[in-house]
């Protein structure tokens, strides 16, 4: 039960997030949407590192393989894995130009929610190592650090919810709609999760390679979408602020509650 409320925890965020959009009266203030999107990579890199990474370091170490190969392959065939999928999964960057039309609009608005639900592979992937490790007993990984991760997951994924819902509204959609997609975005992370854990079960040695291969992926996302897309534009420092903020919040429930 406490692990099946652990995998929906991130879901929840991305619906809240999403829900937001009912408060909206117009277009989302371009000065929130920067913070959210500086806030979401904080608690991505924060989670990678104390969450992902660290584990990986302290597991490996325990089955007698040298740490810093495991964490360092794992991790990069993570970002490979990641580059892989945004080649040939095709999806727009939320600063894309816009084509005019009622055509481009739902392509637009399509590619939108894709682009946002390619992003919460990694994250559903990293939840679900998490708690495979914990059930199956290995070192370093507990009942109360997969509960961190899921919680900084679902912090991360509020705001990626509203950015989702909120211009999908700006662009004219009705509100119940945009949420529904918004909120849709984040099933594929409890999905990923189950999943996950049942291959993990099957292949306990090589966790420490799936928790740095999630970490990996994760910083991906960080460099490739979020980060350019919130240092593009005024108001950067805004965005700026908001890693910083993101960032020691997961670091400050991870070192503390994990």
């Amino acid at each position: 039960m406490e692990v099946a409320i652990g995998l929906l925890i991130p879901f929840l965020g991305t619906a809240l997030g999403s829900g937001m959009v009912f408060f909206m009266k117009n277009k989302i203030n371009k000065k929130i949407e920067k913070i959210l999107m500086g806030f979401a990579a904080g608690v991505m890199m924060a989670a990678s590192i104390w969450s992902l990474l660290m584990p990986a370091i302290d597991m490996a170490e325990s089955q007698g393989h040298i740490p810093w190969v495991t964490a360092s392959s794992g991790f990069l065939f993570g970002m490979i894995f990641l580059l892989i999928l945004d080649c040939i999964i095709p999806h727009l960057h939320r600063n894309a130009n816009k084509e005019e039309g009622l055509k481009a609009t739902i392509k637009r608005e399509t590619m939108l929610v894709l682009a946002v639900t390619l992003h919460n592979i990694p994250e559903g992937m990293a939840l679900g190592v998490t708690f495979a490790g914990f059930l199956i007993g290995n070192v370093g990984m507990s009942l109360a650090g997969a509960m961190v991760l899921a919680i900084g997951i679902a912090i991360q994924n509020f705001p990626e919810g509203a950015i989702i819902s909120m211009p999908l509204k700006s662009d004219g959609m009705k509100k119940s709609k945009a949420f529904f997609y918004g909120a849709l975005s984040g099933i594929v992370e409890p999905i990923g999760a189950v999943l996950t854990i049942l291959f993990a079960q099957a292949v306990v040695p090589v966790l420490p390679y799936l928790l740095s291969f999630a970490a990996g992926a994760m910083i991906y996302v960080v460099v490739e979408e979020l980060i350019p897309e919130s240092q593009a534009g005024d108001h950067t420092n805004l965005a700026t602020m908001g890693v910083a903020i993101g960032f020691v919040i997961m670091m400050i429930l991870d070192m503390a509650l994990g």
